[in-house]
């Protein structure tokens, strides 16, 4: 395998497309809220949590032991060559951060509170990625992962448009949190007899499969039974309802897991992209929705 297609694998190019959709829910908000969005601040704010997000996965490898193998026949050489590159790139991508993170500042397009935010968002990552803390090692990296996803990212992105938080934005991202947590906790299922194998902590592993599966299942439905909440929260339900067209996946993404439990095939290439499906679309049907109306 190439390093552009190693490099581009260990960048999870489907977490930055996620990101990205859960980003634009946010200056989606802003933009259902009446205010102007300013493109410059929205492609710079998007293009700095991209950025992290590649550098602190490469980071991850980096700092795993050199003995741990990406791939079953990875040889010890390449594994330590690959290591300095990636180290190498992360650096420069954080570098190329920084300078966007001063463009932002000096055009006066980063506000405290969004600065405060940017601020956390970094200090999530290093905690994600880098010893002594080093999160994505300790079975806790999933929850980082999640956060920045359903929280940090949408929240960024609105103050990068709104001066202040507005409650909108905080009942949108609980249940996309929860949506994160549940499809990061299932794409930890193909990996467990690895991760197992090679002492890698995961959420999973943490858990377990008879701990993990129940709340699984819980996380999703109480996602969309906060969703449901919204007419009697005041929220308009022709903004919010559109998530719903997400459900029928979520439930057989449900049974499917169930199913698994119990003993039936696995199937992971059907319930990985079916997971993704869940999260992905629930998070694109509310993003069009603000952005529409």
């Amino acid at each position: 395998m190439s390093n552009f297609r190693v490099f581009l694998r260990l960048a999870r190019p489907l977490q930055l497309i996620l990101a990205s959709i859960t980003y634009s829910l946010g200056a989606g908000i802003a933009h259902y809220l009446g205010r102007s969005i300013t493109i410059s601040a929205f492609v710079l704010g998007l293009l700095v949590i991209l950025l992290i997000q590649m550098a602190a996965f490469w980071l991850v490898e980096y700092f795993r032991l050199p003995l741990t193998p990406l791939n079953k026949d990875e040889k010890p050489r390449y594994r330590e060559a690959l290591r300095t590159s990636l180290f190498q790139s992360a650096i420069a991508l954080l570098t190329v951060s920084g300078a966007i993170v001063m463009t932002l500042i000096l055009a006066r397009l980063l506000s405290q509170s969004a600065g405060i935010l940017l601020g956390l968002i970094v200090i999530f990552f290093v905690g994600y990625s880098i010893p002594p803390t080093h999160l994505a090692e300790t079975g806790y990296g999933e929850l980082v992962q999640a956060v920045a996803l359903g929280t940090l990212f949408p929240a960024l992105a609105f103050l990068l448009q709104f001066d202040g938080f507005h409650r909108l934005l905080t009942f949108v991202s609980f249940p996309i949190t929860l949506l994160a947590i549940a499809y990061l906790l299932v794409n930890d299922f193909p990996t467990f007899a690895s991760d197992q194998k090679y002492r890698r902590h995961t959420l999973l592993t943490r858990l377990t499969w008879q701990v993990a599966i129940p709340i699984h299942h819980i996380l999703v439905l109480l996602s969309f039974f906060f969703f449901a909440t919204a007419p009697l929260l005041g929220f308009p339900e022709r903004i919010i309802y559109p998530v719903f067209f997400a459900l029928p996946f979520a439930l057989l993404e449900i049974i499917w897991l169930q199913r698994i439990a119990m003993g039936g095939r696995t199937l992971w290439k059907f319930i990985i992209p079916l997971a993704v499906t869940v999260f992905g679309v629930s998070a694109y049907l509310l993003t069009l929705s603000f952005w529409i109306h």
